[in-house]
């Protein structure tokens, strides 16, 4: 199956999805006293609706209404969304369960080992051919991974969960071949369930009871934030070689640099600038690949 590319709206609409990304890290902080599995629970009820409205707005309603047509069909399509749903669902716990528990380092080595894992998908499983600066962007991009590795020894389940559990995601997305947008939205409305039953468990109704600001500005806000940044996100896979769009998700760790030492006051040390420098390296190398792509397309 041919798979028809556009470099240049792939690009702007993954690095926007990088921007927002980066921008939820330091919004969170507005929503204690929520714990993380309530943020990601309200995170998903907040998102469906914003989802659902993306759908009808973006004229998207007869794809949805095609793929789920095909679900009932094929029970291979049905389990795929189902399968897709729960891995999307458990990265998004994951980044949320982490920093409660302190292992937010070894999650974010995950990130930093993701695009690279993605790389070699694109090219071993989809034989898509590496250009020279891709490979020199790997390359660097490997160095900082490797760096990060020896000196935290975080090689864990949660790195590996982060690390791994994408690149089937994405998979499996372009196995069903539907439209990106209707493809979220449903995943979205299969996590309902579980979002409802934590949200019962967890008791963060009658604590949102005492916070109106919290309740009615702040969580609807989240949902409009991981609904746009999702969406364009996952339709910037679809755009994009997986190579390429493997490597730009390096710019999501550099902007959460950026944040965390800008908002949130934390300090970017020696160890901590090993890491990034070959990675910012290899950021901007995908950078000038991703320029001479749009020259081309053009």
């Amino acid at each position: 199956m041919s798979i028809s590319y556009e470099p240049g709206r792939g690009i702007t609409l993954s690095v926007t999805a990088s921007a927002l990304f980066a921008l939820m890290s330091a919004y969170t902080l507005l929503l204690a006293p929520l714990g993380g599995l309530d943020i990601f629970a309200w995170r998903v009820i907040w998102t469906v609706p914003g989802a659902l409205a993306l759908v009808v707005l973006r004229k998207r309603l007869p794809h949805m209404r095609d793929l789920l047509a095909r679900a009932i069909r094929d029970p291979r399509i049905a389990l795929m969304l189902v399968a897709g749903a729960a891995l999307l669902g458990v990265q998004l716990w994951v980044f949320l369960w982490a920093p409660l528990h302190g292992r937010m380092l070894e999650v974010s080595l995950g990130y930093f080992m993701l695009p690279l894992v993605m790389v070699l998908v694109g090219r071993y499983y989809y034989h898509e051919r590496l250009e020279p600066l891709q490979w020199i962007a790997v390359a660097c991009a490997a160095v900082g991974v490797a760096h990060e590795l020896w000196a935290t020894h975080a090689f864990s389940w949660p790195t590996l969960i982060t690390a791994l559990g994408y690149p089937p995601y994405f998979v499996l997305r372009r196995k069903i071949h539907a439209d990106s947008l209707a493809m979220f939205a449903i995943e979205m409305v299969l996590l309902l369930p579980v979002a409802f039953i934590e949200v019962h468990a967890g008791g963060s109704l009658a604590l949102l009871g005492q916070h109106a600001l919290l309740a009615w500005v702040l969580l609807p806000g989240l949902g409009v934030i991981s609904t746009v940044a999702l969406a364009t996100f996952l339709k910037s896979s679809r755009l994009l070689p997986m190579a390429l769009f493997g490597i730009l998700g390096y710019v999501e760790p550099v902007l959460l640099v950026v944040v965390s030492v800008t908002l949130l006051g934390e300090h970017l040390g020696a160890r901590q600038l090993a890491t990034y420098v070959p990675i910012w390296l290899a950021v901007a190398l995908t950078a000038l690949h991703g320029a001479r792509l749009v020259r081309v397309s053009r």
